[in-house]
């Protein structure tokens, strides 16, 4: 949408830098792996979607690149240049992990946190089967994908916290059904004109064509992404589902539709701590650097395949789960 208003530059990709370049590559303040970051990005759908010269951007992140910050800068302003723009936006969701050494690297950073009900993403995440269940779940992993959403939700809240005025929290369903209303709300924080005429009449990307787990649905016309949860959850699931997160959906500012028991049971702790202790570990696997270390040297290959599979999450074979 933002892109859509005019006066930002237009990728129409997820840089992925935080969450997946610089966990693979490392420090970028080492020109050996500001080589090998560049190798495989160059023969990426990353940089194809940029439409800049190879051997100018090269050159600009070997002599000017010592961090991710850096890289995303250098890579986005050169963008906004080649356009004629003077602004950027980026949006790679799991970004929100990364929000501490973002805003470290590029302190006049705007962090704008899309937060939607955690039934509707659950219930879209389950049907890619995006978070693997365990042996003894639901094949679906509704649960699982429930307490990935909380996670994601609560570091994003507590990181955004720390920036004070540069964080603003905007829902997802607000920008569907009082979308002028919340636009001018986000104009304010970015002081950048947003209408939603406008931002219709462009239409980029998923503005006109829905990015959903929902293929088989995203062409009707009566198409709607928000209350799906409605239709997804069994009874008893859905009880247990707002046993585990309902405080959250309702700090968030949603109303739950059971009433779950206000007390843990050893199970739901037991729930809880299972899925926080393997999100958290797949977090610390991810960018740890002697694990990296040992790791086979990412190729552009391997990038197209991860962001092919976020573009188009419904092509995920049931049994695979993207590398984050």
């Amino acid at each position: 949408m933002l892109l859509s208003s005019g006066g930002f530059a237009v990728y129409l990709a997820e840089s992925n830098v935080f969450n997946l370049l610089v966990p693979r590559f490392g420090d970028l303040s080492s020109c050996s792996n500001r080589e090998r970051l560049l190798d495989a990005w160059l023969a990426s759908k990353l940089f194809r979607s940029s439409g800049l010269d190879a051997s100018h951007i090269r050159q600009r992140v070997l002599t000017d690149c010592r961090s991710g910050g850096d890289f995303l800068r250098i890579v986005m302003t050169e963008i906004c240049a080649r356009q004629g723009m003077q602004r950027w936006a980026e949006n790679s969701p799991e970004t929100m992990l990364y929000l501490p050494i973002v805003k470290q690297l590029i302190p006049e950073a705007l962090v704008i946190h899309i937060i939607r009900d955690g039934r509707d993403v659950a219930s879209s995440l389950a049907r890619v089967r995006y978070v693997r269940p365990f042996p003894w779940e639901n094949i679906y992993g509704l649960i699982g994908c429930g307490l990935y959403w909380e996670w994601i939700v609560q570091k994003g809240r507590e990181f955004g916290r720390a920036m004070g005025a540069d964080y603003m929290e905007v829902h997802f369903e607000d920008l569907l059904g009082r979308s002028q209303e919340t636009l001018d709300h986000i104009a304010r924080f970015i002081d950048h004109p947003l209408d939603y005429a406008t931002i219709q009449s462009v239409a980029y990307a998923s503005v006109s064509k829905p990015n959903t787990s929902f293929q088989d649905q995203s062409s009707n016309a009566r198409f709607n992404p928000v209350g799906r949860w409605k239709t997804s959850f069994s009874t008893g699931e859905l009880m247990r589902f707002e046993q585990l997160v309902g405080k959250t959906l309702q700090e968030v500012g949603y109303t739950l539709a059971t009433s779950p028991a206000t007390r843990d049971t050893v199970d739901l702790k037991a729930t809880r701590l299972f899925h926080r202790s393997y999100f958290v570990a797949k977090f610390w696997y991810k960018n740890n650097r002697l694990i990296r270390a040992l790791r086979p040297t990412m190729k552009g290959s391997d990038i197209d395949e991860i962001v092919l599979a976020d573009d188009h999450p419904a092509i995920l074979k049931p049994s695979r789960q993207p590398v984050r």
